[in-house]
């Protein structure tokens, strides 16, 4: 539950600073462009360092529509509960 806390308050967060497009100590506006492009690199690395049929770029997909506003769902976990709950679904093979 500390974790679906966690990721609620960090993707609310993430979504606040791009929608109202801050500026971070080095001078960078956090556009969504910026956000999205930060989220592949993140998750690349997140990809080569972890076991085959990993989920991270189906995290990444979710989070990606969450923090740009594409698709703000009321909480996480009911977006991602199918994902999460299928283990052999091929989603979860992504």
């Amino acid at each position: 539950m500390e974790d679906a806390a966690t990721a609620e308050v960090s993707r609310s967060q993430l979504w606040q600073w791009m929608r109202h497009q801050i500026t971070t100590a080095e001078g960078i506006k956090v556009s969504k462009e910026y956000a999205l492009r930060i989220l592949e690199g993140e998750t690349s690395k997140l990809e080569e360092a972890a076991p085959k049929g990993n989920k991270f770029r189906q995290a990444a997909q979710h989070f990606s529509t969450q923090i740009t506003g594409e698709d703000y769902t009321n909480f996480l976990t009911i977006l991602l509960y199918d994902d999460i709950t299928k283990i052999n679904s091929k989603s979860a093979k992504l």
